[in-house]
C-alpha cells in the first residue's frame, strides 16, 4: 500500500474513534463507528490473499450487524425519551440492544466467534490494530452508558468471555489465535467491572493495550506466527526470548508484573460489592489463560534447539525492522506494580 493512501486510511480510523469518544450525540457516535469500520477494512486486506479477504468480510458483516443493532437501540430510546443524548437511556430494551451491539463490536462471548477467525486471517500488524485500537471506541461508549447498563446481562457475558478466552486458547499453536482468545478473556474482565467502577475498566484497558502492543511488536520482529517459529527465536534474539517470557507472565496476571494490577483491583472491587462466587470463578478460569501463556514461554525461552548456531554468518538475513517504542512499552507492560497505590487513588 502506498504511504499517502496508508496515512489517509490511518487518519480516518483515528478520526472515527476520536469522534466516537468525544461525542455526546448518538448519531455522531454511529457515524464515527461507521467511519472507523469502513477505514479498517483496507488495513485488514493490506496483504491481499483469500484468507485476508474472508477475514475482512467476516469483520465487515459482524460490525455492520452490530451498527444496525446499535442504531435500532438508539431509535427506540429516541421514541421513548425524545433525546439523542448519550447519558439519557430511559428504556431497558434500548439499553439491552445497545449493550448487545457494543459487546458484539468488542467480541465478547457469545459474539466472540469472529475474533479468532479474523485475527488469524490478517497480518500481525493489522491484528495488533484490531486487538488494541479497535477496542477503544466501543469501550468508551460502554463507559458513558455504564449507569443504565443491565448489570446481570453484562456479568453473564463477562463470565462466559473469561471462560471462552481460557478454553479456546488451550490447544492453539497459532500465535494470532492465542492473542485473540487472550483479548476475549481480557474484555471479559473489563465487562465485569464496568457497571461497578468504570474508571477501573479504563485502567484495565490501558494496561491490556500496552501489553498486547508489546507482544505483537516482539512477534513481528521475527515475523513469528506459530509456536514453532517462536521457538527458533532464541538462536537469533536470545534477549527477546526472555522479554517474551516476562510479557507472557504479565499477560497472565502474575504478581510482580503490571498485568497483576487490574486483576487484583477488579477482584477487590467485586468483593467490596458483596460478590464472592463470580470473582472466584473468574480467577480460576484466568488460570487457563496462564496455562497457554506458560506453554508459549516454555517453547520460547525454556527449550533449547538441537544445534546451536556456531557459524559466524547467520543463516537468516540480517534484521532490518525498526522497533522504535519497544523498550518503553516493555517497561510499562511489566514494571508498573509499584504504582498501584497511586492508581487506586485515581479510582
Amino acid at each position: 500500500m502506498k504511504p499517502p493512501i496508508l496515512i489517509i486510511i490511518m487518519a480516518t480510523i483515528m478520526t472515527g474513534t476520536m469522534i466516537v469518544m468525544l461525542s455526546s450525540h448518538w448519531l455522531l457516535i454511529w457515524i464515527g463507528f461507521e467511519m472507523n469500520m469502513l477505514a479498517i477494512i483496507p488495513i485488514l486486506m493490506k496483504k491481499y490473499n483469500p484468507r485476508a479477504m474472508e477475514a475482512s468480510t467476516k469483520y465487515f458483516l459482524t460490525q455492520a450487524t452490530a451498527s444496525m443493532l446499535l442504531m435500532m437501540g438508539v431509535t427506540i430510546n429516541l421514541l421513548y425519551s425524545g433525546q439523542w443524548v448519550v447519558s439519557k437511556i430511559s428504556n431497558p430494551i434500548a439499553s439491552i440492544m445497545m449493550t448487545t451491539a457494543l459487546t458484539m463490536k468488542l467480541g465478547l462471548s457469545p459474539f466472540h466467534f469472529w475474533v479468532p477467525e479474523v485475527t488469524q486471517g490478517i497480518t500481525l500488524m493489522s491484528g495488533m490494530i484490531l486487538l488494541t485500537w479497535q477496542k477503544i471506541a466501543p469501550m468508551s461508549i460502554l463507559y458513558q452508558i455504564s449507569p443504565s447498563i443491565n448489570t446481570n446481562l453484562l456479568m453473564l457475558m463477562a463470565l462466559t468471555s473469561v471462560l471462552v478466552g481460557g478454553w479456546g486458547g488451550l490447544n492453539q499453536t497459532q500465535l494470532r489465535k492465542i492473542m485473540a482468545y487472550s483479548s476475549i478473556a481480557h474484555m471479559g474482565w473489563m465487562a465485569a467491572i464496568i457497571t461497578y467502577n468504570p474508571t477501573m475498566m479504563v485502567l484495565n484497558l490501558t494496561l491490556y493495550i500496552l501489553m498486547t502492543l508489546s507482544t505483537f511488536m516482539l512477534f513481528t520482529l521475527n515475523s513469528s506466527t506459530t509456536t514453532l517459529s517462536l521457538s527458533h527465536m532464541w538462536n537469533k534474539f536470545p534477549l527477546i526470548t526472555s522479554m517474551i517470557l516476562i510479557l507472557m507472565l504479565s499477560l497472565g496476571g502474575l504478581p510482580p508484573l503490571s498485568g497483576f494490577i487490574p486483576k487484583w483491583m477488579i477482584i477487590q472491587e467485586l468483593t467490596k460489592n458483596n460478590m464472592i462466587i463470580i470473582p472466584t470463578l473468574m480467577a480460576i478460569t484466568a488460570l487457563l489463560n496462564l496455562y497457554f501463556y506458560l506453554r508459549l514461554t516454555y517453547s520460547t525461552a525454556l527449550t533449547m534447539f538441537p544445534s546451536t548456531n556456531n557459524m559466524k554468518m547467520k543463516w537468516q538475513f540480517e534484521y532490518t525492522k525498526k522497533a522504535t517504542l519497544l523498550p518503553p512499552l516493555i517497561i510499562t507492560s511489566t514494571m508498573l506494580l509499584p504504582l498501584t497505590p497511586m492508581l487506586s487513588v485515581l479510582d
